[in-house]
């Protein structure tokens, strides 16, 4: 059973870190499940506090994911039609392969603050941020999920060859 446990918790450890890049996937919560599939193994070496530490900084990078190019959009004078713009240019982006999920974001908030009646200048300002904060996120997600991986496959090593 602890087989079948550590390649589950491996799958979602890595499914996790695709999901850093691909917004249709919850990276960091996909990673933290992988970790949690761990703690039914009777040689587990997980602690209370690094299962609490981890679910609340994978909380905390989920939410960051979806407030913060908004935020800064805003901040930047952006409308809604430049957040609506870059969520969609985003799931375009996901059928043109890793440029279209680079620059889809930029791309479709800069269309939308051009249909909101936005000179040039402030819809290349506010695209500019939420490409700021897609390449930010996307970051953070693939640093944490990467340090899960490296967590998982430690922990199920010692639990299987122990």
């Amino acid at each position: 059973m602890e087989y079948i446990l550590v390649i589950l918790a491996l799958l979602c450890a890595v499914a996790g870190l695709l999901g850093a890049v691909l917004p249709a996937l919850p990276g960091p919560p996909l990673s933290f499940v992988g970790l949690l599939l761990l703690l039914p193994c009777a040689d587990n070496d997980i602690e209370t506090a690094t299962i609490i530490a981890t679910g609340v900084a994978a909380a905390i990078i989920t939410v960051l994911d979806y407030v913060a190019p908004i935020w800064l959009a805003k901040k930047k004078g952006g409308s809604k039609y430049g957040t609506w713009g870059a969520g969609i240019g985003m799931f375009v982006g996901l059928f043109l392969g890793p440029w279209g999920i680079i620059l889809g974001p930029f791309a479709g908030a800069f269309i939308g603050e051009l249909m909101a009646k936005n000179t040039t200048e402030k819809a290349l300002t506010t695209a500019f941020m939420s490409f700021v904060a897609f390449m930010l996120t996307t970051g953070i997600k693939f640093i944490f999920c990467a340090a899960l991986i490296v967590m998982i496959v430690a922990e199920g090593w010692r639990i299987i060859w122990n």
